[in-house]
């Protein structure tokens, strides 16, 4: 299939968005120029044709009741009235005698419409005078024929002809100028969208398209390339942490499994108690490793959308009763408090599982990050069709300065206390975005706070069956 090409010179789309203009712009003055001669030209020609039809009809009619004499009379009369458009008239008797006429020459044909010259000598000068007439012929053989002066209309005919052929060139080189201008500016928009992804391609992921403040269509594009852009330059920051992070994770423990490993092929005969030891070490430090390369895939596969995500509804409040009681052991072996306020008939519409999933992450981390004799807490509500969960500890809490990096793989806060893969956070963050929810932290003297706003994006819609 042969696509449709575009001229070399009108490839560019400024090119074309120029010579669109301009015949937007020509198209525009000539429905302008049709407008006005309607108005000015036709419609008034078209009353005056009425008009015309009208009294030749009435002088018609009283020819045919009254005779010659009295349509003779009323001819006079009307050629004699002050009126904006004087009259004429001409009768011609059956036998070809005029009998009466204002014309200053009687025309050989009179029968249909007849564009007449009624000019006026005065004074050995002519004025110039044009007369639409209407001629029939009568029932005994008479012609009638009566019209009204034009000569003002064929004036303002003749000077709007005259403005249309000097306004044809001059609109012609306005909308070109127009149009290039027009063009010159989109251009310099997109070039400044152009420049800016060359310089991204560069590897200057810094760089963001500059806004003009307008508002107008270009900014919102440049707005939204902009998030993009930050959303692109987050990712690949987070791809380099996430590289170094993971060489530095995995160095110590890889490092250890080896030692055992090799201490225990050199050093310990199989079955001793010392060898039992350093495979059950190697054994958690496997564990560990996969654990962690777990939580990253499953990070991974959130993020770029790869996990088919199982939306179904169900009660928020049912699944925080199941995670409390998951994790009620552990806190009791701790002598930690899990103190519930959950209102009743949460239901969402989301993915369950990495809501479960999240919740005793954030369960976990608040269990691990609290002190003996400590409590936490679980509140979650309901505002319109958002819900609120949100669980707080009175732990240590978190430095402030730390706290925009929480959701930063493998990132722990120093002095936290607590080993870890550093993930649990990350995984939470990366579930909030795939459901569109907030997620945010706090933290004071009084312990740590997660709080997580989920949108109920049913709410006042049909739900699908859980």
């Amino acid at each position: 299939m042969t696509m449709l090409r575009w001229p070399s010179g009108l490839r560019s789309l400024s090119a074309r968005l120029a010579l669109l203009y301009a015949l937007i712009f020509c198209i525009s003055v000539a429905v302008l120029l049709a407008l006005t001669h309607w108005a000015a030209i036709r419609r008034p020609m078209g009353l005056i044709e009425q008009d015309i039809l009208t009294e030749s009809s009435g002088a018609a009619g009283l020819y045919a009741l009254d005779g010659q004499a009295a349509a003779i009379r009323m001819l006079h009369a009307r050629a004699t009235e002050i009126a904006e458009r004087k009259a004429y008239h001409v009768l011609v008797a059956p036998s070809g005698e005029v009998l009466t006429t204002n014309l200053p020459s009687v025309p050989r044909r009179l029968i249909g419409w007849r564009r007449v010259e009624a000019d006026i000598f005065s004074g050995g000068e002519e004025d110039d005078h044009m007369a639409l007439m209407f001629g029939r012929r009568l029932p005994d053989g008479a012609v009638l024929a009566v019209g009204r002066d034009i000569e003002k209309i064929d004036d303002l005919r003749r000077g709007l002809a005259r403005v249309a052929v000097s306004m044809l060139g001059m609109t012609v080189v306005l909308a070109l100028i127009g149009g290039v201008l027009m063009s010159r500016a989109i251009g310099r928009r997109l070039e400044s969208v152009s420049a800016t992804a060359r310089r991204v391609i560069g590897g200057d992921l810094s760089e963001r398209i500059p806004l003009r403040g307008t508002g107008d269509d270009f900014d919102q594009l440049a707005e939204t390339l902009n998030l993009m852009l930050a959303r692109i330059e987050l990712l690949v920051e987070s791809v380099h942490r996430v590289s170094d992070s993971i060489a530095h994770e995995l160095r110590t423990p890889l490092a250890r499994l080896r030692a055992n490993l090799e201490d225990l092929a050199v050093t310990h005969p199989a079955g001793t108690p010392a060898a039992e030891a350093l495979l059950d070490q190697a054994s958690q430090e496997a564990a560990r490793l996969q654990s962690v390369f777990d939580a990253l895939l499953r990070i991974a596969r959130i993020e770029v959308g790869r996990h088919q995500r199982d939306d179904v509804a169900f009660d928020l409040a049912a699944l925080l009763a199941d995670a409390v009681e998951f994790y009620g052991p552990e806190a009791q072996d701790r002598d930690i408090a899990l103190v519930t306020a959950i209102d009743t008939g949460l239901c969402i519409v989301a993915d369950r599982d990495l809501i479960f999933q999240a919740v005793s992450n954030l369960l976990d981390n608040a269990i691990k990050y609290t002190p003996s004799g400590g409590t936490v807490q679980i509140r979650a509500t309901r505002h319109g069709t958002t819900l609120h969960l949100v669980i707080e500890d009175n732990g240590s809490g978190v430095d402030p300065q730390y706290l925009p990096r929480l959701t930063e793989r493998f990132f722990r806060a120093p002095n936290s206390g607590q080993s870890g893969t550093g993930l649990g956070l990350a995984l939470v963050a990366a579930v909030a975005r795939v459901h569109g929810s907030d997620l945010a932290f706090e933290t004071s003297a009084a312990g740590f706070r997660v709080i997580w706003s989920l949108v109920d994006v049913a709410v006042g819609g049909d739900r699908p069956k859980a």
